[in-house]
C-alpha cells in the first residue's frame, strides 16, 4: 500500500521512532561542521532537524545557545531568559543542554513551575509580560527574552531550537544569520568556547515561572470566554500530544467552560495519530488527513479543535463544514474581529502574508481597511502587532495571532490556543459557525480569483513553500487553496 493511500489511517507499529535510538543519536553522534546539511541554520522558525541525520544534536544546541548568550552581551540583553519546550522526544535533552549552557553563563532562567510542557504562545506572553512598559531598544535595561525547544509539527524523529527576542517574536533574519554564523563557528572550534556546568546545578539555578497560570488567567482579556460559557458552546480540544495538554484542562476548569480535552495522551512516538498525506506521522492540524481521527468526532462537539506540538497552530473543525482550509478560517476570523467584535481596536491594518487568501483582501476592502502584505513568515507581523497598528496578523498555515480587547498586544508569536477559542466565541456571539460564515463571504465576493505563482519572491519564500505538506502545496496552491 502507497504512502498515499494509508494517509488518514491510523499509525502503525512499524511507523513509530525508537525512542531510545533517537535520543541516543542525540548525545552521541558528532555533526561535522563543514557537511552543510549537519550545520546549524535557522528557518523561519528556528533551527530544525533531525539527531538521526547529525542535523540535530548536542553538539548543535550547546554551540547555538552559546551564540545566543553571546548574542544577548552584544545586544546588552541582560533580563531573565524565559526556557520551554514541546513534548518531542528530542525537546527535553536539547532543554537539558541549553540549561547547562545558560547557567554556565550567568544567565538567569525562567522554566516551568511545574516541570511540564510550555506552548510557544505562553513563551511569547511571558516576554511581553516581563517587557511591559520597558523600551525594547534600550540596552540594559532588565529586559527579558526566551528560547522554545520545538520543531513545532515536523515528525517524531525531529528537534527544533528557535529564539525569541524581547519584542516576543520569532526573530529577525539578520539575528538568526548573526546565531547561526556563531554556532557554525563554536562547531568548527569544536565548542572549546563553549561554556557548561553540570545538569544538577545550572536546574538549581533556575528559578521557576508559572506559564500556565499567567496564560490561562490572562485569556479573558484577548477571548470572550464568559459569551462561550453562557451560550454553553460544547467543545472539543485535541492538544494532539502536544505542549497545550495541560492547558486545555486548566482553561476548562479556570473559566468554567464545556470543554472536553479530546486526547490527554503524551507519547513521543505519536502512535495515536493518523497519518499525513506523505505517511508519516505528522502534528498538522491543518491536514485533513493528520486530523482524520478528530474529525471523524465533529458530531459530538459544536467546535472541535486541534493544535501542533508547541500549539502555534490551528485546527477548526464545525459540524457544517469539517476540517477548515486554513484560508478560510482567516478570512472569517478577520471579518468577525474586525467587523465590530473589537471595538476598543484602533488598529488600521490586516496583515496577511502574500500566499493568503486573496478573499482576506476583499474582507479589507469591505471593512474599508487597509491591508498588510508581507513574506511568509511570522516574524513581519511584530511590529505592527506590537504597537497595536494590526489588529489581526495571520499566515496560510495555519499561525496567526491578535490584539487585546484593549486593542495592546498579546502575542507576537502564533497562538493557536486563541485561535481555536476564538472559533467558539464567534459560534457563541453570532449563533453562526465560522465555516457559516465564510460561506457568507463568498455569497458576497464570490470565489477567490488567484494568479500562478511560479517564482516566490525570495529565497526564504521558496524555502517556506517547500516546507509545507505535500497536500498543502501544489504549483498553484498553498494550503490547499490556489495562490494569491
Amino acid at each position: 500500500m502507497s504512502a498515499a493511500d494509508r494517509a488518514g489511517t491510523p499509525a502503525q507499529p512499524e511507523d513509530l521512532i525508537d525512542v531510545g535510538h533517537v535520543v541516543t543519536a542525540y548525545f552521541a553522534t558528532e555533526p561535522d561542521p563543514e557537511d552543510v546539511d549537519q550545520q546549524v541554520a535557522f528557518g523561519t522558525s528556528g533551527h530544525r532537524g533531525s539527531s538521526l541525520t547529525g542535523s540535530f544534536n548536542e553538539a548543535h544546541i550547546l554551540a547555538t545557545t552559546q551564540a545566543i548568550v553571546d548574542h544577548r552581551r552584544s545586544a546588552g540583553i541582560d533580563g531573565p531568559l524565559f526556557l520551554g519546550r514541546d513534548t518531542h522526544a528530542l525537546s527535553e535533552p536539547a532543554w537539558t543542554s541549553a540549561l547547562e549552557v545558560l547557567a554556565a553563563n550567568d544567565v538567569t532562567v525562567l522554566v516551568d513551575s511545574r516541570d511540564r510542557y510550555t506552548p510557544t504562545p505562553a513563551v511569547s506572553h511571558a516576554i511581553l509580560t516581563a517587557n511591559r512598559g520597558k523600551d525594547l531598544t534600550a540596552k540594559g535595561g532588565g529586559l527579558a527574552d526566551g528560547i522554545v525547544v520545538t520543531p513545532s509539527h515536523n515528525p517524531p524523529s525531529d528537534g527544533g531550537f528557535k529564539y525569541n527576542p524581547p519584542h516576543g517574536g520569532p526573530a529577525d533574519t539578520d539575528v538568526t544569520a548573526a546565531i547561526a554564523e556563531a554556532a557554525n563557528a563554536h562547531l568548527r572550534d569544536g565548542l572549546r568556547e563553549v561554556r557548561r556546568t553540570p545538569f544538577a546545578r545550572a536546574r538549581a539555578a533556575a528559578e521557576e515561572h508559572d506559564f500556565l497560570g499567567n496564560y490561562v488567567e490572562d485569556l479573558p482579556n484577548v477571548v470572550d470566554l464568559a459569551r462561550i460559557r453562557e451560550a454553553g458552546v460544547r467543545i472539543g480540544a485535541d492538544p494532539m500530544g502536544g505542549a497545550a495538554v495541560d492547558y486545555w484542562g486548566a482553561i476548562a476548569e479556570r473559566h468554567g467552560l464545556d470543554l472536553t480535552v479530546v486526547n490527554p495522551l503524551v507519547d513521543p512516538t505519536w502512535r495515536f495519530m493518523t497519518l499525513d498525506t506523505d505517511g508519516q506521522i505528522r502534528m498538522d492540524c491543518s491536514s485533513p488527513a493528520a486530523m482524520a481521527g478528530l474529525v471523524a468526532q465533529k458530531d459530538r462537539y459544536d467546535i472541535a479543535t486541534g493544535n501542533d506540538a508547541d500549539s502555534d497552530r490551528h485546527g477548526i473543525i464545525t459540524r457544517d463544514g469539517g476540517l477548515l482550509n486554513p484560508n478560510h478560517y482567516l478570512s472569517a476570523a478577520i471579518r468577525y474581529l474586525h467587523g465590530g467584535a473589537r471595538p476598543g481596536w484602533s488598529s488600521e491594518r490586516i496583515g496577511k502574508t502574500l500566499v493568503s487568501s486573496s478573499m482576506i483582501d476583499r474582507v479589507a476592502e469591505e471593512l474599508g481597511m487597509r491591508l498588510w502584505e508581507v513574506p511568509v513568515g511570522f516574524k513581519w507581523f511584530v511590529p505592527g502587532l506590537l504597537d497595536g497598528s494590526v489588529g489581526f496578523g495571520g499566515e496560510e498555515s495555519a499561525g496567526a495571532s491578535f490584539l487585546r480587547f484593549d486593542g495592546s498586544v498579546w502575542s507576537t508569536d502564533k497562538d493557536g490556543i486563541i485561535l481555536a477559542l476564538l472559533a467558539s466565541e464567534i459560534l457563541a456571539t453570532t449563533g453562526r459557525t465560522p465555516s457559516e460564515h465564510y460561506a457568507d463571504l463568498t455569497a458576497r465576493h464570490g470565489e477567490p480569483a488567484y494568479a500562478r505563482v511560479d517564482a516566490p519572491a525570495t529565497r526564504e519564500q521558496k524555502a517556506a513553500l517547500k516546507a509545507l505538506t505535500p497536500d498543502a502545496v501544489t504549483a498553484d496552491t498553498v494550503a490547499g487553496e490556489p495562490v494569491t
